[in-house]
């Protein structure tokens, strides 16, 4: 072969080894490991904002907002991450919903698509109560972002990118409209309702008359599992006979008020998360996880899968923990020891205005711990943390050893303020962790790399 060739047949093959790893490098830039995730938990300060700002939305309306912009944020990025699939097929019902399409031979910029959608789908489960205020805020969000990450991308790729997001936001809006919450939040009390009037059952206990949204158990979960394999089983049978069970129950929250220490009495009130006053048990969860996620320095990708985990978890947590609830209607600890134990009695935390079995704090950080655990210690347990979270509500920061630890204090909290027996804890902390296995081993997601 004469040399002048030799040297062509190389050139040639430099220039198609060359185009070929453009190619490769411009497909790698639009997957969702090559973007940050940073903006994504400047929504969630806003979703806790909100949340604490808006009328009608309680523990059980919050982590149902969670959960849909958790599910709508994943199905807008999930294509440009390795080993993922959409939840369509595999969530309740899940399979109706129409989400956009997308061409094979557009790219997108999926930071633009997430950033599109959860703006959007924010706004809508919050939409008849939200301030004008906190929508300036998510606009101006949603704009800023959009700024930032459309700075050197192509025009046309920026329009594909906001159309997926927008699309994959509404069609995620239209499927919550029919799970059986949908502007629970304009009558949260689920008004009428009757609780009956036997001796075991519940009883108002502070300026509520009604209790909370008695038909919550009633709505459509995520997954039908988390409601149909983890209840809870029956309570210690109701007595007033101080050799039973139930009233040893009664004396386990009567005499916890009277050995608590100080650190006791600051847990009690750290993990209250009141509605209104702080974003709820479920946001103060979602905090830890953003929190997690930025000490992780995390990609756009693996942060998808872990907000879209939480907010899946964390929905159904409250369903069947409120489908336990008024299933049994149990009466509350200071209604019970003020009438059989201690007329002058009363608790050191603001009792709820729903039936005690099982606790709902249990449940949701039962739920949490599990999806913790499988996102950040590959399943050994152990993860030492600090949570900060709490400090914007005035409290010191607290350490923990594992997310064991810390779900086991948050229950134990329960008991410490007085407003539930020690069963309500340990049973919630088990229909939580249930569900919180149920949503790491029966839904396909792609491996989270640390």
């Amino acid at each position: 072969m004469k040399p002048f060739r030799i040297i062509y047949i190389f050139l040639l093959f430099t220039v198609i080894f060359s185009s070929c790893q453009k190619d490769d490098s411009i497909i790698q830039q639009y997957t969702a490991e090559n973007y940050n995730s940073a903006y994504l938990y400047k929504y969630y300060n806003l979703i806790c904002r909100t949340s604490k700002t808006t009328d009608g939305f309680f523990p059980p309306q919050v982590a149902r907002a969670y959960g849909y912009i958790g599910l709508a944020n994943y199905e807008a990025v999930y294509r440009g991450i390795e080993g993922a699939s959409s939840l369509t097929s595999q969530l309740n019902q899940m399979s109706r919903v129409r989400l956009p399409e997308i061409s094979p031979n557009q790219k997108y910029n999926w930071a633009i698509a997430s950033n599109a959608a959860v703006a959007e789908i924010t706004k809508r489960m919050f939409e008849k109560k939200i301030s004008s205020l906190n929508i300036n805020r998510i606009d101006s969000l949603e704009a800023a972002t959009l700024q930032e990450l459309s700075y050197s991308e192509d025009p046309e790729i920026t329009r594909n990118s906001i159309d997926l997001g927008k699309k994959t936001a509404e069609a995620i809006f239209e499927f919550s409209k029919t799970d059986g919450g949908h502007e629970s939040y304009l009558e949260p009390f689920q008004l009428p309702y009757n609780i009956p009037p036997d001796p075991y059952c519940w009883k108002p206990t502070g300026l509520a008359k009604s209790p909370l949204s008695p038909r919550w158990g009633s709505n459509r979960p995520f997954m039908t599992m988390n409601i149909s394999k983890t209840q809870a089983p029956p309570h210690a049978a109701f007595s007033t006979d101080p050799k039973s069970e139930f009233y040893a129950e009664a004396m386990a929250t009567y005499n916890q008020s009277k050995i608590n220490t100080n650190e006791s009495k600051e847990i009690a009130k750290y993990w209250a998360d009141d509605p209104f006053a702080t974003c709820t048990p479920a946001g103060h969860t979602f905090n830890i996880l953003i929190q997690l996620l930025k000490e992780e320095n995390v990609t756009l990708a693996k942060a998808t899968i872990a907000l879209a985990k939480m907010g899946i978890a964390e929905n159904d947590a409250f369903i069947a923990c409120w489908k336990g609830k008024y299933d049994y209607v149990l009466i509350r600890p200071v209604t019970y020891i003020q009438n059989y134990i201690d007329p002058s009695w009363n608790t050191l935390i603001g009792t709820p205005p729903f039936p005690a079995y099982t606790s709902g704090h249990s449940c949701e950080i039962g739920a949490g711990e599990r999806i913790f655990t499988d996102l950040f210690t590959n399943g050994s347990g152990k993860y030492q943390f600090t949570d900060y979270s709490q400090l914007q509500f005035g409290y010191f920061a607290r350490s923990y050893s594992s997310f064991t630890q810390m779900a086991e204090e948050c229950a134990a909290s329960r008991l410490y303020g007085g407003i539930h027996f020690p069963m309500d804890n340990s049973q919630g902390l088990r229909v939580g962790r249930a569900i919180g296995d149920n949503v790491n081993k029966n839904l396909k997601w792609p491996v989270f790399v640390r």
